[in-house]
């Protein structure tokens, strides 16, 4: 297995990163009509056409990014139990970028507010526009916490771009993040979640660049997983 890893994880990345936004039936084309079959030409290039690819017989992504257990406990915290959820939850734990839910039916909020809402995490929910936004945001950089910005439109203000960019600043040991006229601590368990009851947004590129868009809107295929597993 050790073997096969470089690949699998390849395999996992580009599935991070851009297979999000799509529905399930693109995100498996996109896996093995697309990224499979680039690895192995890039490979070949280098090893020769008879040059074996690294991977896993099943090159399901989400064996590297999760397991059963922590699917089971997601679900406890009301996850929808399909398959698209379950890829959902894993690139919300693993991606690097901050994760903007596409999320018209609440499913995917109400199970994040599940999941972050042990006292040590101390989830603050807020909305584009509210008074105490900025302070709450500062608070939550500077103890680690994570916040949620919900109900979000097309656009983001802009005094939230440096935390969304984590344009963060080195001064020593420590980094400092400057929200409007203020440079607040970044602490490294500091969390940033996005959300748009939008079905169909369209976000500018930088905003696409900068965040995982996540698609959890309900499909057919979904509803019937989810009703199978009830």
């Amino acid at each position: 297995d050790a073997k096969m890893l470089t690949c699998d994880v390849l395999i996992a990345s580009a599935f991070i990163s851009y297979v999000g936004p799509f529905t399930k039936p693109f995100r498996t084309q996109l896996m093995d009509e697309v990224f499979q079959p680039f690895l192995q030409t890039e490979f070949q290039k280098i090893t020769g056409e008879d040059g074996l690819m690294p991977m896993s017989a099943d090159t399901s992504p989400m064996k590297i990014l999760t397991s059963p257990a922590e699917i089971a406990k997601w679900n406890a915290d009301f996850l929808p139990a399909d398959a698209v959820s379950a890829e959902n939850g894993s690139i919300v734990c693993n991606t690097s970028r901050w994760p903007l839910l596409i999320d018209p039916q609440l499913q995917g909020i109400r199970w994040l507010k599940q999941k972050e809402s042990s006292p040590d995490r101390n989830l603050q929910i807020v909305r584009l526009g509210q008074k105490d936004l900025i302070r709450k945001l500062e608070i939550a950089l500077e103890q680690g916490h994570s916040i949620l910005i919900e109900n979000l439109g097309e656009t983001l203000e802009a005094v939230l771009n440096p935390v969304i960019q984590r344009a963060t600043i080195k001064r020593g040991s420590r980094y400092f993040i400057k929200v409007g006229d203020k440079e607040c601590d970044f602490h490294p368990d500091f969390r940033l979640y996005l959300h748009t009851k939008l079905s169909n947004p369209h976000y500018p590129p930088e905003i696409q660049a900068e965040t995982t868009l996540i698609n959890f809107t309900v499909t057919m295929m979904g509803l019937e997983d989810q009703l199978l597993n009830l």
